[in-house]
């Protein structure tokens, strides 16, 4: 987890419905699951990225509804939660007009 945290809401978003107040602490929940959770942080493409995480069942939970939840205020991005012999899969993809948002997430990711 960085210790100077590149803020990706509100500023870099203007189609996030999250009231302002709450974004810091969307925020902070990412960073909480990268910092316990993630393995390793893998560019697929431009328009996406791979967030390994541990494959603990708890941490599928946490992370699907979080997931749930960020898709319910910034629907740019595509999650997909996938297990996998080396952990869980996390891969968040944004359209091309999007992609400085993803930049500024995955930046947080700290394995």
């Amino acid at each position: 987890m960085s210790t100077d945290p590149v803020p990706w809401t509100p500023l870099t978003v203007d189609a996030c419905t999250l009231p302002t107040a709450e974004q810091p602490l969307r925020e902070k929940e990412f960073d909480d699951l990268f910092a316990a959770s993630a393995r390793s942080v893998e560019r697929l493409d431009p328009t996406c990225v791979r967030v390994t995480l541990d494959p603990a069942p708890e941490v599928a939970a946490r992370t699907a509804h979080l997931m749930a939840r960020e898709t319910g205020c910034c629907s740019f991005f595509t999650f997909a939660l996938t297990t996998a012999g080396d952990g869980l899969r996390l891969d968040i993809r944004v359209p091309h007009q999007r992609v400085a948002v993803l930049e500024a997430l995955a930046a947080r990711v700290r394995p």
